[in-house]
């Protein structure tokens, strides 16, 4: 095969490979590649090909542009693990905060519709203690009442529970679940997000009520005060996720439907990778300190304050010059 018909098939790969290194190394403000194959097998193609040039014995600037390319992406594969954990960093402190810039509007309506709804069934059984019957049934409403009785060893967790290593797991699997169910739920045009996100909302917004109604507020708010930021927010997430989904489901535009929805699902990977996190986070703060007794209840507030706080100014401090770079 000719040189310049080798350059011509393979230009485009090799081209795609120099934006990944370009990304990765941030030798450059420049978006990872949303199209192509992914870095590791277009680093073993790569190579292929500087085995070939060589070979065939094309010129030498090509070899050694391919030779450079093979270099770069070998020392990027195989570097210490000192660069993962900075990855790990820029990740969180980058990445996924301009996500949720970029996830603005999608992000409200979640909220709106998650939080809204909750607020809103939260003013409901107040006024009215007997709507929260029609979201559970007595025995339902029974059980989370004992479980948040004054005076329980372990509070937020139904008597005879296992450890707190057992509660940590079953915690995981709950957030996680809720997590899958409500981006999922995009698929069917964003309808079973939304679902989920009000169905959640009715529950939550009911239970704290009716709670704090029932005289268990010096229980119930220490318990949800530490793990609630991580855990709430993360709900929003997905439930933003799931509606982004549904909105390219319903108009991809010029892109074929399952097209856009995958474009859409790459774009909104910092967003299921961080709310994984928070919900994990969650679950571990749930199972070893939520249902804790020895603190003083004013000590729980102050820890979940900070922690709302924390949560706010993180989402609304960093990422910002991300964001600019991307719409700039």
């Amino acid at each position: 095969m000719k040189q310049e018909v080798f350059e011509s098939r393979h230009r485009d790969e090799w081209y795609v490979f120099e934006q990944w290194l370009q990304s990765l190394s941030g030798s450059k403000i420049i978006d990872r590649p949303k199209t192509g194959e992914p870095f590791p097998v277009l680093y073993r193609k790569i190579c292929h090909h500087l085995a070939l040039a060589r070979t065939r014995q094309y010129s030498a600037a090509l070899q050694e542009r391919l030779h450079n390319l093979a270099l770069e992406g070998h020392q990027y594969l195989y570097k210490n693990r000192t660069s993962m954990f900075l990855s790990f960093a820029r990740f969180f402190v980058r990445d996924f905060p301009a996500a949720m810039r970029r996830h603005g509007r999608y992000l409200f309506w979640s909220c709106l519709a998650f939080f809204g709804v909750g607020f809103v069934t939260a003013w409901v059984v107040q006024v009215k203690p007997e709507f929260i019957y029609m979201l559970m049934d007595p025995t339902q409403v029974a059980r989370m009442e004992s479980m948040y009785e004054p005076g329980n060893e372990a509070i937020g967790r139904e008597r005879g529970s296992d450890s707190d290593i057992m509660m940590f797991g079953f915690y995981i699997y709950n957030n996680i679940s809720i997590g899958f169910r409500t981006f999922a739920g995009g698929l069917v045009f964003g309808i079973g997000s939304l679902f989920f996100l009000v169905f959640n909302g009715l529950v939550i917004g009911g239970i704290a009520s009716h709670l704090t109604a029932a005289g268990m507020s010096s229980t119930f708010w220490p318990f949800v005060s530490g793990h609630s930021s991580f855990e709430l927010i993360a709900i929003v997430i997905f439930g933003a996720v799931g509606l982004a989904i549904g909105r390219q489901m319903i108009a991809p535009g010029r892109k074929t439907r399952w097209g856009a929805v995958a474009d859409q699902a790459r774009d909104s990977l910092p967003l299921i990778y961080g709310g994984t996190t928070m919900l994990l986070i969650a679950a571990f703060v749930e199972a070893f300190w939520s249902s804790t007794t020895w603190p003083p209840n004013s000590f729980k507030y102050i820890v979940g304050i900070s922690l709302w706080v924390l949560h706010i100014l993180y989402f609304t401090l960093l990422g910002r010059h991300e964001s600019r770079k991307r719409h700039g």
